[in-house]
């Protein structure tokens, strides 16, 4: 008997529309509007109402993370907005409607960010590689930057004067654990001998510096970084040929999180207006020989 009043609202409502004259139009109008508001500052869907809560790894290395370190973060500082990853947040940010003290930066090891379950970020970036099977249990953003695996070897050792990956076979290369540094040197180069997998990539730094790992698997602009700040004598051999679907990094969310339209609303507007290009321009340097 309950359900008598709900029913006859029902009709009375959709009379009611019917006698005002609405229109598909303007009943399509109307769910964009909602649609639109739902990216409203008020309306996301937030780990802390208000505050955008931003995952990263720690330390912060540049060309990502820039700014004088400051505890608990260690080399750099990502409240800094200096570095790329610093200033892309802090860009995307403010189209959300965030003031920069709005943000908030939590540590977040890099394999724990695109871990299955709940997280306690909004979203992190952290150059991770938007990979299908990582995309089976997070969401990603679409691309904030295309990417390639780049070779850091030391000046002087016989793998230095490779030209070619083909040329690579013989030496043991390293990478750290969970990267698509690593899955390309087991898919693409393919080496005789078994690669070393390292927890961190300053381990994996620490190794080249030992000699034991002949060359480094990194993405292009971290090898930027490690050849002029972390190992003497070092050199990028040449960044790797794309091989299948592009690879590119993406801000990691919890699966099923509807920010990430929104993020990817903002993405879209910073690529547009061409911010995205001056700050790869201002913190990332991209010009390396392509190995064949």
């Amino acid at each position: 008997m309950r359900r008598a009043p709900a029913i006859l609202l029902v009709v009375l409502l959709s009379m009611l529309a019917t006698g005002c004259g609405g229109s598909s139009n303007e009943a399509s109008d109307t769910t964009a509007t909602a649609a639109a508001a739902s990216c409203d500052k008020g309306s996301l869907n937030l780990v802390n109402a208000g505050q955008l809560t931003v995952g990263t790894d720690n330390p912060a290395f540049p060309p990502w993370f820039g700014g004088a370190e400051k505890a608990p973060w260690k080399v750099s500082n990502p409240y800094s907005g200096q570095g790329y990853e610093s200033a892309v947040t802090y860009a995307v940010a403010g189209k959300l409607g965030f003031a920069k003290g709005d943000v908030k930066w939590i540590v977040v090891p890099f394999n724990t960010s695109f871990a299955p379950g709940p997280k306690k970020f909004d979203f992190d970036i952290n150059q991770i590689s938007a990979t299908p099977a990582r995309a089976k249990v997070v969401d990603f953003s679409e691309s904030y930057y295309d990417v390639n695996q780049a070779l850091v070897v030391v000046k002087g050792t016989p793998i230095a004067s490779a030209t070619s990956v083909a040329a690579l076979k013989p030496y043991k290369f390293g990478a750290q654990l969970g990267t698509t540094s690593y899955d390309y040197i087991v898919k693409n180069i393919k080496p005789s001998k078994k690669p070393g997998v390292f927890d961190t990539n300053d381990a994996a730094v620490a190794a080249l510096k030992n000699k034991q790992i002949d060359g480094l698997v990194v993405d292009l602009p971290t090898a930027f970084y490690v050849t002029a700040v972390q190992v003497p004598k070092g050199k990028i051999l040449g960044q790797f040929p794309t091989v299948g679907t592009p690879e590119h990094f993406g801000m990691a969310f919890e699966k099923g999180n509807s920010l990430v339209s929104c993020v990817n609303d903002a993405l879209t507007t910073l690529r547009t207006d061409g911010t995205l290009a001056n700050l790869q321009a201002k913190w990332l340097q991209a010009d390396a020989p392509v190995l064949k």
